[in-house]
């Protein structure tokens, strides 16, 4: 999959036009690649570099002149020429304009110079490969890249610090000890010694078996809840949640409002203002098509139906819409009525308008805990409502033992198996059946948790691991 031989380069900045572009390279032909095109303004020399360093200079790309002259561009060479760089062998960046069309040149310029483009994820899998770094804090690296909130750079960073790494190889450095030991004692079996007790043993067995289970809580309460909190509003046609989602989603692209029912077809997403006070998710909001039972299934407002059945389901919040200016449908009154398996918020728009909303004697304002009472033309209960709703994203936030959703899905099964191994050692220890079966899941254990930390891993995993990067990572 990937020749780690090579000097690789990749453009490393963010992709379009900026004040200054990124080309990175790694590799052991690195000084060679990067002489062939850099020349400095002053008489230091790159070759002479034995600790990082930077040089202002030129880079010389060809230019479109049929004499072949160059075209001079005006950039400075960051250098690591040891192993302490993030790779461990030798990394230079190059910072210069960040036009993309010079920036596409410097890369085709540094290819002819003996470089070859890297795959997606090849600096942090050769970070990996070469120790500086586990494959949790790898999959931080992602996470950092991909998070579309402060809470989720934050759990990312916190995991490349070494927030899982840590943890996990303190539990394999102590499995690792109880094996020698138990090892140990089979190799000395006929000489009577005991490298360790079986009182000892358990508790060692007992103290790895909690660490384990600590580690998959924390897989679990990162997967059990996402980093995007959704609020769906949901509600009979033309009750106003076209007009309340383009209040709420200023900057949006806007809902149609129309008085005609059914004008809303497909469903429409924004991001909720910044959330305030800490809340550490984004909110979405999602405005659907207006629920009815009429429609045929193939027909766009039955799709439109379906579409909007989804959204629903996968909502974190359902914002129920009512009309305050008419009475309640059968439809409306069983959604106060019914117990919610989700939480909800009932909603009344409109209320700018007189009221009709009591019929035959149901009135919802008494049968409902909270009603918010709106108004998308003057503007009134928007900012309560969007308390609301970050209010609930708040109470469902990920908590301080979090780690990145790559990590959690990769390794719950391994977490499982790892613990699944420990609990027939300890069984195994309290029936007495003897060290070498203790030891035989001890290893097991040990494997498990080493494909966690990539210690134990195969080309499958680290391409489903890498692939996922962005070139130049």
């Amino acid at each position: 999959m990937y020749h780690l031989g090579d000097t690789i380069c990749a453009i490393a900045s963010a992709p379009g036009g900026a004040a200054r572009g990124i080309v990175r390279l790694s590799g052991s032909g690195v000084l060679g690649v990067v002489e062939a095109c850099f020349r400095a303004d002053s008489s230091q020399c790159l070759g002479d570099s034995t600790r990082p360093s930077v040089v202002a200079g030129a880079i010389l790309l060809p230019g479109p002149s049929a004499r072949g002259a160059c075209e001079s561009l005006p950039a400075e060479i960051y250098f690591w020429p040891t192993e302490r760089s993030y790779t461990r062998e030798p990394v230079a960046e190059i910072h210069t304009l960040g036009s993309p069309p010079l920036l596409a040149a410097l890369l085709a310029a540094l290819c002819a110079a003996g470089a070859r483009p890297a795959e997606p994820g090849e600096f942090t899998l050769r970070a990996f490969l070469a120790g500086r770094l586990d494959l949790t804090q790898a999959e931080a690296v992602l996470g950092l890249i991909d998070a579309d909130g402060g809470r989720q750079f934050e759990v990312a960073l916190a995991q490349l610090a070494g927030g899982l790494a840590r943890p996990m190889a303190a539990l394999r450095e102590s499995l690792l000890d109880l094996l020698a030991e138990l090892e140990a004692g089979l190799d000395f079996v006929e000489e009577d010694i005991e490298f360790i007790s079986q009182a000892e043993l358990r508790d060692r067995l007992g103290d790895a078996a909690r660490a384990v289970a600590e580690l998959a809580a924390r897989m679990s309460l990162r997967t059990e809840v996402a980093e995007t909190f959704r609020a769906v509003l949901i509600g009979w046609p033309n009750v106003g949640k076209s007009s309340l989602f383009n209040r709420l989603s200023a900057g949006a692209p806007a809902s149609l409002v129309s008085d005609v029912p059914g004008t809303t077809r497909d469903y429409l997403v924004a991001w909720l203002d910044e959330a305030r006070g800490g809340v550490a998710r984004r909110c979405q909001l999602i405005d659907t098509a207006g629920v009815e039972s009429s429609r045929a299934a193939d027909s766009p407002g039955g799709m439109a139906q379906r579409s909007a059945g989804q959204q629903a389901d996968a909502a974190d919040v359902l914002v129920v819409c009512l009309d305050s200016t008419r009475p309640l449908n059968t439809w409306e009154q069983s959604q106060i009525a019914t117990a919610a398996e989700r939480p909800r918020l009932l909603v009344l728009t409109k209320c700018d308008a007189p009221r009709g909303l009591r019929v035959d004697g149901f009135d919802p304002l008494a049968s409902a805990d909270t009603i918010l009472e709106t108004s998308a033309l003057s503007g009134t209960g928007l900012e309560a409502l969007r308390e609301a709703i970050q209010a609930l994203a708040a109470c469902g936030s990920p908590g301080e033992g979090s780690v990145v959703a790559a990590t959690a899905t990769r390794s719950r099964e391994s977490l499982r198996l790892a613990a699944d191994a420990l609990a027939r050692a300890a069984a195994a220890n309290s029936q007495r059946l003897g060290e070498e079966l203790i030891a035989a899941e001890v290893r097991l254990a040990l494997a498990e948790i080493g494909k966690v930390v990539g210690a134990v891993y195969t080309d499958d995993i680290l391409d489903r691991v890498f692939s996922r990067f962005c070139i130049g990572k």
